[in-house]
């Protein structure tokens, strides 16, 4: 029996982002033993997941966390966070592994400098330098998730139709988002029903567009992320920033209409459907000089304009969904 642990602390969709990993680690190695190691909030992402024996989750302490690793006598580990907390680890345990490229500089050069030295290639792919050393290699059947059987959502339960859009409203800062005026005014211009995703913190903001546009169904704050994925699931098609549910989408292969504001594709971070590279729609402002700002965010447009997402075409993206009903 060969025990291996892969360390991916945060956040959703990265953590999603490594489910081929884990996947085709069960299934190119004979006599292995998996076990996963990440953040307590992240804990329910990869606790279904049928290909993992064990998971362990970081609360306050690091140290408690190692030392309850250090019992486990792994024979590798796979390090797809690659910080300060995942090297420490890794010390602690003394034991043969394996990274990636986080690519840190190139992505400097871009949001700086706006010089695009960046590889054209999926983090997915990127994640597979980690596990070089045992031989896996992608098996190109994209990304898994596993929602367990007490999370699965009936629609009629919240009088949702047979087919609908999701709308995954939130992401983690602000200039990912579509300002809600403008998600209003796209709203308004989509035929089809349409189901509101996300969390406490999209309440205000998914209620304000229910109470302007009557065919919205507002589930922001009432489901966890597994009933959330099975609404993804069911959906006919996904709108989402560039967050978590678009990655979940992606798993599940859904239609995705993705809208970008200060981060862009070329991060690697993109729907990832190999088997179906046509099932994802990418719409984002391009040419602005300011444009990427950060590789991952701020809770304000830096000039002040935010001509990353005001200037979204909304017509095209309310007729590319429109177009899958």
């Amino acid at each position: 029996m060969k025990k291996v642990l892969i360390i991916r602390f945060s956040s959703i969709g990265d953590i999603v982002l490594t489910s081929p990993i884990v996947r085709t680690l069960k299934n190119q190695l004979e006599n292995i033993e998996i076990h996963y190691l990440t953040k307590k909030t992240y804990g329910s992402i990869v606790q279904n997941n049928p290909n993992i024996n064990r998971v362990y989750v970081l609360g306050e302490s690091l140290n408690d966390v190692i030392r309850e690793l250090q019992k486990e006598n792994y024979d590798f580990v796979v390090d797809l966070h690659r910080n300060l907390r995942s090297f420490r680890v890794k010390k602690a345990l003394k034991k043969p592994s394996g990274t990636f490229s986080k690519l840190n500089f190139e992505k400097f050069l871009l949001t700086k400098f706006k010089v695009n030295k960046l590889p054209e290639i999926h983090i997915v792919e990127r994640y597979f330098g980690a596990v070089k050393k045992l031989g896996v290699k992608n098996d190109q059947a994209g990304l898994s998730y596993y929602i367990p059987n007490e999370d699965q959502v009936r629609l009629a339960d919240y009088g949702i139709n047979d087919c609908f859009a999701a709308f995954a409203i939130g992401a983690q800062f602000a200039t990912k988002r579509l300002p809600k005026d403008k998600i209003i005014s796209l709203i308004k211009q989509i035929s089809s029903q349409i189901v509101l995703l996300g969390g406490p913190s999209d309440i205000g903001t998914a209620v304000s567009i229910s109470e302007s546009c009557p065919n919205v169904i507002n589930l922001c704050g009432k489901l966890n992320l597994n009933q959330s994925a099975s609404i993804v699931q069911q959906s006919q098609v996904v709108i989402t920033h560039d967050t978590g549910l678009m990655h979940i989408a992606s798993s599940f292969e859904k239609k995705i209409i993705s809208i970008w504001g200060n981060t862009v594709p070329e991060f690697g971070m993109y729907p990832y459907q190999p088997s179906k590279p046509a099932n994802y729609s990418i719409f984002e402002v391009k040419d602005l000089p300011c444009r990427p700002c950060s590789k991952i965010g701020h809770n304000k447009c830096p000039k002040e304009h935010f001509k990353c997402m005001i200037n979204q075409p909304l017509v095209e993206i309310a007729e590319a969904v429109n177009s899958e009903f």
